[in-house]
């Protein structure tokens, strides 16, 4: 099972890419892929050719009006099951005795 993190940008659009980002969340949601969202990228679960397959799409999607893009991926593979996502955190959790913001 993958977890891939990635953030993706276009340049040359101003400072605000809120239509662009969003663009792509609207992709990674209806994926059907597990993810998180946080506030430097998102954090998507599943296998390797699956979590790639919607990276591509949002990237397919974003260079359609966008000449350059800038994208940062990093990928954390770990044989096992699903949910990762929520148990990474829990065991911090653990450790700690408490809640942490998420």
């Amino acid at each position: 099972m993958v977890l891939l993190e990635f953030s993706m940008s276009p340049l040359g659009k101003g400072e605000s890419v809120g239509k662009y980002v969003s663009r792509s969340l609207d992709i990674i949601d209806k994926s059907g892929v597990d993810y998180r969202l946080n506030p430097m990228g998102t954090v998507l679960e599943g296998e390797w050719d699956e979590v790639f397959a919607v990276v591509k799409q949002c990237y397919v999607r974003m260079k359609k009006d966008c000449g350059r893009i800038s994208c940062t991926i990093k990928v954390d593979y770990r044989k096992g099951p699903k949910g990762r996502l929520t148990s990474k955190v829990a065991s911090v959790e653990r450790q700690l005795k408490r809640k942490v913001k998420t």
